[in-house]
């Protein structure tokens, strides 16, 4: 039987409002069995820069401490739909490997339009916690390939089981991730998968949510980082 590592795109430390450093946090992941671990700590234009000059520091300083892949990323959290195409495009520029964002999530009072925003912008690699997701969204989601998060945080999970079935209704690609903020968020392959499951997918689609869309976005995000970094 073959033994996958997790992948997590979504998570926070210190540098935002997580409870651990970065070196904590993927130290705990490997422990868990994390092939990569994305920090994305909760940014706007006040902190974008320096959070992700934090994480190329970490890798620089740090590539060989945990035995993970880290990606360099962002959340870009309660930022008006008019300023996400602007604010990810300068993540990617200053080096961020993934642009998350914020969705409307129904436990937070998020703009309307933060979902259709951020589908729209090619800097935006995934959409946390949409909520009551628009088919028409996840269909535009579906053509752009920006990737749908289902995820394990409480609150945040309640429309998981809507989010599953709209994009597999559009052909929409899905990812399981915690958005950790305290050690106890993190979440083992197994665990991952009954999240899917419990999301009402069958089990091509949690195959394809835990294992295919991770990798692929994984893959995805570290050659486009490599061709920035080449130009």
């Amino acid at each position: 039987m073959i033994k996958h590592l997790r992948i997590d795109f979504h998570t926070h430390t210190i540098h935002s409002d997580g409870a651990l450093l970065p070196s904590e946090l993927l130290r705990r992941a490997a422990v868990l069995g994390h092939r990569a671990l994305a920090i994305t700590d909760h940014a706007d234009a006040s902190n974008l820069d320096d959070l992700i000059a934090c994480l190329r520091r970490l890798r620089e300083e740090q590539r060989d401490d945990f035995g993970i892949q880290l990606l360099i990323g962002i959340e870009l959290t309660h930022v008006a739909p008019d300023s996400i195409g602007p604010l990810a495009r300068r993540a990617k520029t200053l080096g961020a490997d993934l642009v998350v964002v914020h969705g409307e999530t129904i436990v937070e009072p998020v703009v309307p339009g933060t979902n259709r925003a951020a589908i729209a912008s090619p800097d935006v690699d995934l959409l946390a916690h949409p909520g009551l997701l628009t088919p028409e969204d996840a269909r535009k989601a579906a053509e752009r390939g920006c990737v749908i998060e289902l995820t394990s945080r409480r609150g945040h999970s309640l429309s998981n089981g809507h989010v599953a079935r709209v994009c597999i209704e559009a052909g929409a690609a899905m990812v399981v991730n915690t958005d950790t903020h305290s050690p106890s968020d993190l979440i083992d392959f197994e665990f991952a998968r009954l999240v899917a499951a419990a999301a009402g997918l069958d089990a091509a689609h949690v195959e394809a949510v835990t294992v295919t869309h991770p990798e692929a976005l994984l893959e995805r995000a570290l050659l486009a980082s490599s061709r920035r970094e080449r130009a």
